[in-house]
C-alpha cells in the first residue's frame, strides 16, 4: 500500500524526543485499551473493525439503490448534521470538481440540509428543487434531532407535493437505527428503503457505514477503494505497536506531548482547497472526542496560502498557544504552468513554466520555515495524492489516532455529554413540552 507518513519538524523533534520517549508507554497502553475494548466507551468501538466487518449484503443492496436513484435524480439531498453528513461531505468535496455545481456530470449533484436552521437557506433549496429531479437520504439515529427533523419535514412535504406520496416514498432512503426511533418508525410506515447505523458506532466515526458510503456512492465515487484504503490502514494500526511503524500512534503521541508542554490549539493545515471539509470532519472528530473535563487541544484549521492573508499575522506573531499539523500531498491530479508575458508588469516572469504545484509547495515550505522560526511546532502528515484510497487511509488513521489520543489524555473519547447543553436551553426557549 502507499504509505501515509507522520513527521515532526527536525528542530521540534530534537526538543520533544525525550518527552515522546516518556509518553510511549502510555500511548501503547491506550492502543491496547482500544483493541481489547476494556476502557470507557467500549460499547462504541464498532468502527475499529468496520472496514473488514461491514454488512456485505447491505452494501450490495445499497449499490443497487444508488443505481436506481441515480437514474432518476439530477440532485441528491443529504439530510443530516454533525457526523451524519460531515464525513460524506469531506470525501465528496475532496474528489469532485470545485465547480461541480456549475458543470454537472452524469452523477447527481449532492446538496445538504439538516445542518442549519437558516430560513433563507431552505427557501433557496426549495427553489432549486422546484426545477430539479431529486431524491433524498435522511440520516439520523433517532429521527428527533431538531435540525435534520425540521429539514426532513420541509423536504418530504416538497417531494410529496411534486411527485405524489407513492413516488416520493421511492425517492427517499433512511439511514437510521435498526430497530427503534422516530425515523425508523417513519421509514417502516412509509416504506422507505432503510440502512443501518450500527449501535456500536458513534456518529463522528460513522463515515464508513451507510451514513457516509451512500452519499459518496451517489456522487459517483468508488466506495470499494475507500474501504480498501481504510482496510490497509487498519492493518497497520492493529498490527504495529511502535511509534515509527504506526503513524496513528506517532500522531497521538506528538499531539499529547505538545499539549502537555502548554500548546492549547491544533491547526490542521492544507494547501489544497478541496481538503477544507477534511478539516471540518476532523474538527468534529477531535473536538467532540477530547473536549471533556476542561481538557483537550482546540481543533482549528487553516487553508494556505489563502488564510495566510487573514490569520497569518496571528500565527506568526500572536500568543504562542498553537501547533500546526500540515497535510502534505505529494502529487496533484493535474498541472497548470505559469505563462510568459513580454511586458512582465506584474514581475512574475521568474515563475514562467513552473507549475502551480511547485509554487504552492515553495509557499508551503516558506510558511513552515517562518512558523517554526516564530515558535510554532509543525508536524506533517504526508500522502501520495487525493483519491478514494488515500481518503480511506486518512479516515481510519485519524479515527484510530483519536481513540488512542483520547485515552492517553485521560478521557472517554466516545461520549459527548456536553452536546446536550444547548439543546435543553433551546427546547426551553421554544416551549417544547417537558422543558
Amino acid at each position: 500500500m502507499e504509505k501515509l507518513s507522520v513527521r515532526l519538524a527536525d528542530s521540534v523533534e530534537k526538543t520533544c524526543q525525550k518527552a515522546i520517549n516518556e509518553i510511549t508507554t502510555e500511548v501503547l497502553a491506550a492502543r491496547e485499551h482500544l483493541l481489547k475494548g476494556d476502557a470507557d466507551g467500549n460499547d462504541f468501538l464498532g468502527w475499529v473493525n468496520l472496514p473488514e466487518d461491514y454488512d456485505k449484503e447491505e452494501y450490495s443492496r445499497m449499490k443497487a439503490d444508488v443505481a436506481r436513484l441515480s437514474a432518476k435524480s439530477k440532485v441528491f439531498v443529504v439530510i443530516g448534521i454533525g457526523g451524519s453528513y460531515l464525513g460524506a461531505r469531506m470525501v465528496i468535496e475532496a474528489l469532485q470538481s470545485e465547480f461541480a455545481s456549475l458543470v454537472r456530470g452524469s452523477k447527481p449533484y449532492v446538496v445538504y440540509a439538516g445542518h442549519t436552521l437558516g430560513e433563507d437557506y431552505y427557501s433557496q433549496l426549495l427553489n432549486l428543487l422546484d426545477h430539479e429531479d431529486y431524491s433524498v437520504a435522511v440520516i439520523s439515529k433517532s429521527g428527533t434531532t431538531t435540525e435534520p427533523a425540521v429539514a426532513f419535514r420541509i423536504v418530504k412535504a416538497h417531494l410529496e407535493k411534486k411527485h405524489g406520496k407513492a413516488e416520493a416514498s421511492q425517492r427517499i432512503v433512511a439511514v437510521t437505527d435498526a430497530r427503534k426511533g422516530a425515523l425508523h418508525d417513519i421509514a417502516v410506515k412509509e416504506g422507505y428503503p432503510m440502512y443501518v447505523i450500527p449501535d456500536n458506532v458513534g456518529g463522528r466515526f460513522s463515515v464508513l457505514t451507510p451514513v457516509g458510503l451512500l452519499p459518496i456512492a451517489m456522487a459517483g465515487f468508488d466506495t470499494d477503494r475507500l474501504l480498501q484504503g481504510a482496510r490497509d490502514m487498519r492493518k497497520v494500526c492493529i498490527e504495529s505497536n511502535t511509534l515509527e511503524g504506526n503513524p496513528a500512534l506517532k500522531y497521538a503521541a506528538i499531539r499529547n506531548v505538545l499539549y502537555r508542554s502548554g500548546i492549547k490549539v491544533e491547526m490542521l493545515v492544507s494547501n489544497l482547497p478541496n481538503l477544507r471539509y477534511l478539516a471540518e470532519w476532523w474538527k468534529q472528530l477531535y473536538g467532540e472526542s477530547e473536549g471533556k473535563e476542561h481538557k483537550g487541544l482546540l481543533p482549528h484549521s487553516l487553508s494556505i496560502t489563502t488564510d495566510l492573508h487573514s490569520m497569518g499575522q496571528y500565527v506568526q506573531d500572536g500568543e504562542r498557544l498553537m501547533m500546526e499539523t500540515m497535510i502534505r500531498v505529494k502529487e496533484p491530479a493535474t498541472h497548470v504552468p505559469v505563462p510568459t508575458d513580454e511586458q512582465n508588469l506584474d514581475g512574475i516572469n521568474y515563475l514562467v513554466n513552473k507549475s502551480l504545484t511547485e509554487i504552492n509547495n515553495c509557499a508551503t515550505e516558506g510558511t513552515i520555515e517562518a512558523h517554526l522560526s516564530g515558535g510554532v511546532p509543525v508536524m506533517e502528515i504526508g500522502v501520495e495524492r487525493v483519491d478514494e484510497y488515500v481518503l480511506g487511509q486518512l479516515i481510519y488513521f485519524f479515527e484510530f489516532a483519536c481513540g488512542v489520543s483520547g485515552y492517553t489524555l485521560g478521557v472517554n473519547p466516545f461520549n459527548q455529554p456536553g452536546v446536550e447543553a444547548y439543546k435543553k436551553n433551546m427546547f426551553r426557549l421554544l416551549g417544547k413540552p417537558g422543558f
